[in-house]
């Protein structure tokens, strides 16, 4: 099975937490984390910066990397690092996505997080 190495941000302002609404592709409506793939050469620091400048307009400050998921898709396998991001600069302006959401400890499962992104749920809920 092929293995897809991804790079997740998980934005972190005033106890909130950034959530984006996929726009495209088999998993188009599910919510997830923005980021995106690694490429040839990145660190996935530098990666997950490059996805968001494209993705979102803006700058982010990666932090401490919260877990690596490693997720069992039909087609392939995903391994996903994310990592605790905050704003630099930028005003969070949505190129790819349909939607996006703040959300709260209380609001976390307000939304259909895409399976891969569910199991980092329970992590993120603890520092919120």
């Amino acid at each position: 099975m092929k293995t897809i190495r991804v790079v997740a941000a998980v934005i972190l302002s005033e106890g909130k937490i950034f959530a984006t609404q996929r726009g495209y592709g088999d998993f188009k409506g599910g919510w997830e984390f923005p980021g995106g793939k690694i490429e040839d050469g990145e660190t996935p620091e530098v990666a997950l910066k490059r996805e968001i400048s494209e993705e979102l307009e803006t700058r982010i400050r990666v932090g401490e990397l919260i877990d690596t998921i490693e997720y069992d898709y039909p087609n392939f396998h995903l391994s996903m690092d994310c990592f605790w991001c905050e704003i630099v600069s930028g005003k969070l302006v949505l190129k790819e996505h349909e939607a996006a959401r703040w959300l709260d400890k209380e609001n976390l499962y307000s939304v259909e997080w895409l399976p891969a992104d569910v199991s980092l749920i329970e992590k993120i809920a603890v520092k919120l």
